[in-house]
């Protein structure tokens, strides 16, 4: 080395004279004077540290990752909200119908699925063999209650023998005066949706809080939405009128042949009318169990497609807001996963015209249970 001057270098190495001169005293060169470097001297007593720097600019880069991911999640959920919100068909009043009974605890629904064959081409008509009749005629019933004690499923055959009481038309305003004893689905088809809900209440003595519809098309749109619903059909089943074609097992059902399934009544079903409402029953509530997935929630791909096949052709009351819909789409995965129970209502034997007596005594044990809102402990032999 060089010798070196005091305060800088000699100005005979490479520089001019005069050019480091001492600057004076407390002048610190940086220069170690024989210390040891370390000791209890850290990183972190460096103001500058340049290892520092890269911790201190990710930080900041990475909470604002997350905050914008959380302000796009909230606007895609309320937007996907409003969006579905503003697609439902809210078009049954049931302000208008007729010596209601009081209300009791828990909510109910009353899920009807009908014949009706509008949005279907004629192809998909010959396809999903509907035949073409003009009008719309209940193909199920269902009452659903929601409650502390767990979601119950009751199907209501459209056979049952009823007694429709007086009303008043909902579009034409005219009075009838007469009591029928007849099926419950000529009620929906004298008067639609609100004459429906009035012979049920009278029936029953409960009262219906909403009301939710969906034809054919929709029906089958939305299985074909999802990818398809996986059932477990316990025997083979043939039946030309519908179009039923399965084998015993594992299997998953688009569109056109779920409709099949739900509608068969002639093969497999036992008996008959009954014995298809205990189908459509396993069937919807696969289906609400299958759509409620992760898979399909969290994928717009398959939300939206799904969400718009239903919101097409689904029909509800002017009361009922999405949050009852999706409260009415769980309580029914719910019921599927074992949370629930899902039943026929009783059944005491045959009645006229090929159809079905209620067991008045079951049924009003009941009703009794689900307006108190207590766990239903009545059974159906059917």
């Amino acid at each position: 080395m060089p010798p070196q001057s005091r305060g800088g270098y000699d100005a005979g190495y490479g520089g001019q004279p005069g050019y480091y001169d001492d600057p004076g005293p407390g002048y610190d060169s940086g220069y170690n004077t024989g210390q040891v470097y370390g000791g209890n001297r850290g990183y972190d007593d460096y103001p500058y540290d340049d290892y520092d720097e890269p911790r201190r600019r990710r930080r900041p880069r990475f909470k604002t990752v997350v905050i914008s991911l959380v302000v796009i999640l909230l606007a895609w959920s309320v937007g996907t909200y409003f969006w579905a919100d503003s697609q439902l068909k809210r078009e049954v009043d049931l302000s208008i119908v007729q010596d209601r009974p009081e209300a009791g605890q828990g909510t109910n629904y009353l899920i009807v699925g009908s014949d009706s064959r509008e949005g279907l081409s004629a192809q998909e008509k010959k396809d999903y063999k509907t035949g073409s009749a003009e009008g719309k005629r209940t193909d199920s019933m269902m009452l659903l209650h929601v409650g502390s004690e767990g979601p119950t499923l009751i199907s209501l055959p459209r056979d049952s023998w009823v007694e429709i009481p007086p009303f008043k038309g909902s579009e034409s305003g005219k009075q009838f005066n007469n009591t029928q004893q007849t099926k419950l689905n000529a009620a929906y088809s004298q008067d639609g949706a609100p004459l429906l809900v009035r012979t049920v209440e009278h029936n029953t003595g409960l009262k219906i809080d909403h009301y939710a519809e969906i034809g054919f098309a929709g029906f089958a749109q939305i299985v074909d939405a999802v990818g398809g619903v996986e059932m477990n059909i316990p025997q083979d089943i043939k039946d030309k009128n519908s179009g039923a074609d399965f084998k015993k097992g594992k299997q998953v059902l688009d569109g056109k042949q779920s409709l099949a399934f739900v509608r068969n009544r002639h093969a497999g079903t036992g008996d008959s009318d009954l014995g298809r409402t205990k189908n459509q029953q396993k069937f919807l509530a696969a289906l609400a169990n299958q759509t409620a997935t992760p898979s399909t929630v969290l994928n717009p791909f398959r939300l939206y497609p799904t969400m718009g096949a239903g919101l097409d052709t689904l029909i509800v009351d002017t009361d009922m807001s999405l949050w009852n819909l999706g409260s009415m789409f769980f309580a029914m995965k719910d019921v599927n996963s074992g949370q629930g129970k899902r039943m026929n209502m009783p059944i005491s034997g045959p009645a006229p015209a090929g159809s079905l007596q209620w067991d008045k005594a079951k049924v009003q044990q009941l009703v009794q249970q689900l307006k108190n809102d207590e766990k239903v402990t009545v059974t159906s032999d059917r």
